[in-house]
């Protein structure tokens, strides 16, 4: 089983090297349907893999300049609340209830099918903000927007593990179309190392964590990312993405339907 984790880990990490996209989007229901994982504890083990790689990635894009810290504060100001609330919620209603566990699951299920859309219709939706700029938002009103945006992705991304990649850098297109693709990856990344370990901190205080599951699969993802990265340059953009969108709809209908399947 250990060795079945490192490979798993492995894949996961060369998919997202090539495509950019979280491993929360790949690892939690790779966990949770291959490996019968429970779903809390898939959340809490990925969202603390996640606030280690995204640490390293955000010092990268810190000395490259590629952070948008005001769109960073404002995330932050609505994500961090939101994730200690959604903790206080499961508390109360018990992870191990088992109406929790759907919730979880059907949590991960539409977090999945948002990454999705997020994958297929992101450059579209720049380019038509970028040219339509009458409809780009401003001043205090965009302020308030990003602060609600960030609540909805932190009670997300506390659910179900998924949302800071994909979904998050959508977001921050529909907020923030001038910005450069390095930008949007940066600030994403940015926003979620503190979402991330605030959601990772909850679900340990909940006992959903396993350290040991962490380690293994971090053996097998770090070189997994790297290969990936390196592999990226030769693979072209559109069919790697389009291939994992169409991967992750599937994962996401098993999710969903899984007696219909």
């Amino acid at each position: 089983m250990t060795l079945a984790y490192i490979i798993s880990g492995f894949v996961v990490g060369v998919l997202v090297g090539l495509t950019g996209v979280g491993g929360g989007a790949l690892m939690t229901p790779l966990l949770t349907l291959w490996f019968g994982v429970p779903p809390t504890v898939a959340v809490g083990t990925d969202l603390a893999f996640a606030a280690v790689t995204k640490s390293a990635g955000t010092l990268v894009h810190r000395f490259s300049n590629t952070i948008h810290w005001r769109s960073v504060k404002h995330l932050s100001a609505g994500a961090l609340p939101a994730a200690v609330l959604t903790t206080v919620v499961l508390d109360h209603f018990g992870t191990l209830d088992e109406r929790v566990g759907q919730i979880i699951r059907y949590a991960i299920a539409g977090s999945l099918l948002l990454t999705v859309i997020a994958l297929l219709f992101q450059a579209r939706m720049q380019r038509w903000l970028q040219a339509h700029p009458e409809k780009r938002l401003h001043g205090t009103k965009l302020d308030t927007v990003t602060v609600l945006a960030g609540a909805w992705l932190g009670t997300l991304v506390t659910l179900s593990s998924i949302g800071a990649g994909a979904v998050g850098a959508m977001v921050l297109i529909l907020l923030q179309p001038q910005l450069a693709p390095a930008q949007i990856a940066g600030t994403d990344i940015a926003y979620a190392v503190p979402l991330t370990a605030i959601a990772a901190l909850g679900h340990w205080w909940l006992g959903s964590i396993d350290g040991a599951l962490l380690a293994i699969l971090l053996i097998g993802s770090v070189p997994g990312i790297v290969i990936g990265s390196l592999a990226a340059r030769s693979v072209p953009h559109s069919l790697s993405r389009t291939v994992l969108a169409s991967a992750l709809l599937g994962v996401a209908m098993l999710l969903l339907f899984p007696n219909q399947i």
